[in-house]
């Protein structure tokens, strides 16, 4: 059974920054590409960042370029994003997902409809 766990997810001030974590478990990690999404109330959700499998690849947001930073840790079987100069406009609810996808691909291979596993969401809440 496959496991997206999202944690980090908390109240912030403008300005500040916070550590968000993806947990994986029942995949084979290393054959996923992974990506964040977030969805603030009454919108959409959106594409946040991806990161290729092998990690050679990180794709952003234009929101989000420059403040945030997309990791892995394959061994570890985790994803993290470093969010930092955070703006209330960050205020959302914050998805993990995953897409078996092993060849370095572009932005639009990150899609809401083209991931295979989502996790449940962690809240963000930044503060002005």
């Amino acid at each position: 059974q496959v496991q997206l766990v999202e944690s980090g997810g908390e109240l912030v001030q403008a300005g500040g920054s916070l550590r968000l974590s993806c947990a994986a478990s029942g995949v084979t990690f290393s054959w996923y590409a992974m990506g964040w999404f977030r969805q603030a109330p009454g919108k959409e959700r959106e594409f946040v960042a991806g990161i290729s499998a092998s990690s050679r690849t990180r794709l952003y947001a234009d929101s989000v370029k420059g403040r945030f930073t997309i990791t892995r840790d394959n061994a570890k079987n985790t994803m993290s994003l470093q969010m930092g100069s955070m703006e209330p406009e960050d205020t959302a609810v914050y998805y993990c997902a995953a897409r078996k996808l092993q060849v370095e691909a572009g932005r639009h291979y990150y899609t809401e409809y083209g991931m295979d596993y989502w996790g449940k969401g962690t809240l963000v809440t930044v503060s002005s």
